[in-house]
């Protein structure tokens, strides 16, 4: 009865929001925006964003870096096991590119030229619940350690190696397909759909309670956080307002059946902002995420393709989607997302499918999507991107320019002049004559562009797009141990009418280590030798200068002696510095600032 009793009330509770709908006069939050900015009025969209460019070592003296802003936060520990239950896949498979293979499915392989993909589907057994195979998985039978992207990310931070906290996580994530197959078979060549019939798997991670918690919080903003959209009848509009995204105003628009998009929830979402921060280490590409909320019946977005590598985790309700090849050899792996392409531009899907709450899609960047929900549900998805700008143009386009200054300094047959003649018989209205001097100049290009590969910084680029990764990366979440042995817990404060447990006394007996893995990195700059390091980055996306300390050379043998001893803790007095005042200091600067925490806690509270 009483079920019956709530059924029916939830039945009157439609009835009365589609009255008030259809009720004359009244102003939606939709209408009022249609009114005041023109129904015509379409975004004309910009997606994507680059990259920022950016003896051994040259001299330079130990300073403190960067102004900061703030620390990471702790999170509760757990016992370690990385979920992953089985489910069903589904994929479309990409027949052979142009292009060599790789012998082995590689960490990151290189772009190739795409063809069609076909279909292909497959089952997997499910582990019995409490059996010591879902035990060992961390699913459903995984006791005591609780579900969900929650009680994973729990776990993951008992593990003392941040790598493989990222590893962990990953195999997560595209679970049960191994990430070597994985990456093997799909990384950047064709979709992927993980069926898993466990509505609970990425429980915790965020929901439309988040949502809301978000927009009650007060610090969301239409445009720059939030943005309201429609499409229908071929026609894609965005219905910002201007100013802060207050929940009467939000909820309104999606009760008129718009979109609502959040950017960067790991800014509002704690839980998403560790998830990505452990698999940004992963990817050694930037980790990104928006929300989707959408409204029965409705689609908020037209097709397009994007420049990312995009894994679709529907989070509650479903949706239905499409995914489309690129259309053309030029938009397999783009630099940039398309604009909104019309129906008719799109041909047969490749991949056709409905979602529901604990599935995955992947899709390489330049597979056209587009997804749109049922009458019967609404959806709620985050999508998780990387490797934006992350091929092996971009880095060649920091790469080539630093080689040719270079070969321009140090060899004369560069800076020799050209031809005096040679307009007479090179350019395109030449292209065709049959000249000897021709062939002459297109040679000695060749080989300068041949010889230019041996003044190639190779790894000082590298270290450049490095620095620009660590100042894209989010700040650790820190479990509660790091928190304890690390300065973000250390006891200073003001008691009894001056500090307290102010002197961080560290010995040459004191054991130290990284906080994590990833979170440094050593570049020899014009300047000097720096020290880019995430632990004082914001959560939102550059909205601090990068961090870094300008360190004396005497030291980097010591960072790099920290790197490779990760995760284990070494004694002070074994950093390979001149003076043990040196290694002190060195030991005492990189704690401050967060690199390092101690074995044990420096103060016992």
């Amino acid at each position: 009865m009483a079920a019956g009793g709530a059924e029916e009330r939830r039945q009157q509770q439609q009835q009365q929001q589609q009255q008030q709908r259809r009720r004359p006069g009244r102003l939606s939050a939709l209408s009022v925006y249609r009114r005041a900015a023109g129904a015509g009025r379409l975004e004309r969209r910009r997606r994507g964003r680059p990259l920022p460019a950016g003896g051994k070592w040259a001299e330079a003296r130990p300073r403190r870096g960067g102004p900061g802003s703030g620390g990471p936060e702790p999170e509760t520990p757990a016992p370690p096991s990385a979920a992953a239950p089985p489910g069903r896949v589904e994929r479309a498979e990409a027949r052979p590119r142009r292009g060599p293979e790789p012998e082995a499915p590689p960490q990151q392989p290189p772009p190739r030229a795409a063809a069609p993909p076909g279909r292909g589907e497959r089952e997997r057994a499910e582990a019995p619940a409490g059996s010591p195979e879902a035990k060992r998985r961390g699913g459903p039978g995984a006791a005591g350690e609780g579900g969900g992207a929650a009680g994973l990310l729990r776990r993951l931070g008992r593990l003392e190696d941040s790598r493989q906290r990222a590893a962990e996580l990953f195999r997560w994530l595209v679970a049960p397909v191994a990430p070597g197959e994985f990456l093997g078979r799909h990384w950047e060549r064709a979709p992927l759909l993980v069926r898993r019939g466990d509505p609970g798997y990425y429980a915790g991670l965020f929901s439309t309670a988040d949502f809301d918690a978000a927009l009650r919080g007060g610090e969301v903003h239409f445009g720059t956080h939030l943005d309201v959209t429609s499409y229908a009848e071929g026609v894609r509009e965005t219905h910002n307002p201007s100013g802060r995204a207050l929940p009467a105003v939000v909820w309104d628009f999606y009760q008129n059946g718009c979109s609502l998009r959040l950017l960067s929830p790991q800014a509002f979402s704690r839980t998403v902002w560790q998830f990505l921060s452990i698999l940004q280490e992963h990817f050694g590409s930037m980790a990104g995420a928006n929300t989707y909320l959408t409204p029965p019946g409705t689609q908020g977005f037209a097709p397009h393709y994007d420049d990312i590598e995009a894994f679709v985790l529907q989070l509650e309700g479903k949706k239905h989607w499409c995914v489309y090849s690129p259309r053309t050899d030029a938009e397999v792996l783009p630099q940039f997302s398309s604009a909104n392409l019309a129906q008719a531009e799109l041909g047969k899907p490749v991949l056709e499918t409905v979602l529901e709450a604990g599935d995955l899609l992947y899709f390489p960047r330049g597979f056209i999507h587009q997804g749109n929900c049922l009458p019967d549900a609404h959806s709620l998805h985050i999508t998780v991107s990387s490797y934006q700008r992350n091929s092996w143009g971009d880095l060649l386009e920091k790469l080539l320019p630093a080689a040719l200054q270079m070969a321009l300094e140090e060899d004369v047959e560069y800076r020799q002049g050209l031809p005096m003649d040679y307009l007479r018989y090179m350019g395109v209205a030449n292209s065709d004559a049959v000249d000897t001097r021709r062939t002459a100049f297109m040679e000695k290009v060749q080989n300068l562009i041949k010889k230019l590969v041996d003044y190639a910084p190779i790894d000082a680029a590298v270290d450049q797009r490095a620095k620009s990764f660590l100042h894209d990366c989010l700040p650790p979440v820190l479990t509660q141990s790091e928190k304890a042995q690390s300065v973000y817990g250390f006891p200073a404060r003001w008691q009894d009418g001056g500090p307290c447990d102010v002197d961080i006394r560290i010995t040459k007996d004191t054991e130290v280590r990284l906080l994590r893995h990833g979170i440094i990195r050593l570049c020899n700059e014009e300047a000097g030798v720096m020290l880019y390091y995430t632990t004082e980055n914001s959560r939102v996306y550059h909205k601090e200068e990068p961090k870094f300390l300008e360190i004396d050379p005497e030291y980097t043998d010591s960072i790099e002696f920290l790197l490779s001893s990760y995760p284990n803790h070494i004694r002070v007095d074994t950093l390979p510095c001149e003076t043990l005042e040196d290694k002190i200091s060195l030991a005492t600067l990189l704690f401050e600032k967060g690199i390092l925490t101690t074995k044990k806690p420096l103060v016992q509270v």
